[in-house]
């Protein structure tokens, strides 16, 4: 009779073990498994850390990367270094359960090192708002706060589609995103940038160019000859002045240089809807110019 009821017993702790796994597919189709919902999660890059604090697993962070400061209370957690240039040894001595990091910006290599340990790695690369909704539902699916993230997600596509009615059918304007000056780079229309633009009506010059992130030179700029030039807000070396050497070019011509907010539009987490209205907005001046 005792023998049975131990049998039973554990029988029902292996189903509740089994019930208690956890696995969903990451950004680029990979299967994500837990054993049971994560505890311990370290965060590689910035816009990860916002997306894990809105899916409601902040509370289950045990480490960022050095640049995660939103919400005001990621900046007091450990870092792990720069997303570009991880200490993996501090990683593995905060004993993650999981690790999120970021496809483009994380070194493979360093990736690759930290999975010879053993510890699941979900890979985050958002190129759409739909994906950053998933996200959410993902995420919070691995940390367990799967109610939290159903609404974070829920809020954000709500937000997303009223933008889209807002600003569907708005007549096109070409935008020249530089995000960087020496050398002069740019975002394709794979990156998410490009899905904000298209949502505001606009549209990347250099969306057809094959690298994530290309190099382009001046001279493909004043070809392009964009209505508007847009750059982040954190530019150190106001690269916007320095297109007015070009009076002909139409975004100088017509006065639209922007400057957007860089931590709403490089990082893509919720706070990408904010951005969205700011270029929105500003697309919308560009289209008030007749000239």
């Amino acid at each position: 009779m005792y023998a049975a009821a131990g049998l039973l017993l554990a029988a029902l702790a292996l189903a509740g073990s089994a019930q208690a796994a956890v696995t969903v597919q990451d950004d680029l189709g990979n299967t994500v498994t837990l054993a049971q919902p994560a505890r311990r999660i370290v965060s590689l890059a910035p816009h990860v850390t916002e997306l894990l604090y809105a899916a409601g697993a902040g509370e289950r962070l045990v480490g960022v990367s050095n640049v995660s400061d939103y919400p005001r209370e990621a900046a007091q957690l450990p870092s792990v270094g720069s997303f570009a240039a991880l200490d993996l040894e501090r990683i593995l001595a905060l004993k993650p359960d999981l690790i999120v990091a970021w496809h483009s910006g994380n070194k493979p290599a360093q990736l690759a090192r930290l999975r010879q340990f053993g510890i699941p790695i979900f890979e985050s690369q958002p190129a759409d708002f739909g994906m950053i909704a998933t996200s959410l539902e993902q995420l919070a699916h691995l940390a367990g706060s799967d109610a939290s993230g159903q609404a974070a997600a829920a809020a954000f596509r709500a937000r997303w589609h009223s933008l889209q009615d807002q600003y569907r059918g708005r007549p096109e304007v070409s935008v020249f995103y530089q995000i960087w000056s020496q050398p002069l780079m740019t975002l394709n229309g794979r990156h998410m940038v490009s899905s904000v633009l298209r949502l505001c009506g606009g549209r990347n010059v250099f969306a057809e160019l094959p690298q994530l992130a290309p190099t382009v030179s001046v001279e493909a700029v004043l070809a392009a000859d964009p209505q508007v030039i847009l750059t982040p807000s954190d530019a150190k070396d106001q690269p916007l002045e320095r297109w007015r050497q070009f009076p002909r070019l139409r975004a100088v011509r017509d006065g639209q240089l922007y400057s957007v907010n860089a931590d709403w539009l490089n990082r893509a987490g919720p706070r990408i809807l904010d951005a969205a209205a700011e270029v929105c907005g500003r697309l919308d001046q560009a289209r008030a110019v007749v000239k």
